[in-house]
């Protein structure tokens, strides 16, 4: 896994914003359905891609980004979308068995050290 970007809770900070910017375009231009699927994925993407976990991000983007097109452009996806869903869902099953190995009082700690960095760097 690669390094953090930042911390948790800016990481967080900044994907809730970003989903309620993306809520706020969805609703003012009335695409609900499929545009739904882009304001839920590209904050959970940029929420991956700032923890540091890229390998995580792809697949959300793939997999959400997949729904939108298939919808969109009206792709056959009665197949399609089953596997897109799988996909992720596999991924995120092996992803989280084989992480589950690392501390997760140690991911905290990294945390706690990454949030005081950066408060050090803004005095």
């Amino acid at each position: 896994m690669a390094q953090p970007i930042t911390s948790k809770k800016r990481a967080k900070g900044i994907s809730f914003a970003l989903f309620l910017i993306g809520l706020s375009l969805v609703s003012y231009l009335g695409i609900w359905w499929p545009g739904i699927m882009l304001a839920i994925g590209i904050p959970l993407a940029v929420r991956q891609y700032l923890l540091g976990r890229h390998y995580d991000m792809g697949i959300s983007l793939f997999v959400f980004i997949g729904v939108f097109v298939t919808v969109q452009w009206d792709i056959s996806w009665e197949i399609l979308l089953p596997v897109l869903f799988a996909l992720g869902g596999i991924y995120v099953l092996f992803r989280e068995y084989l992480e589950s190995a690392e501390e997760p009082l140690a991911e905290e700690e990294e945390d706690i050290n990454h949030e005081i960095e950066e408060d050090q760097h803004k005095k």
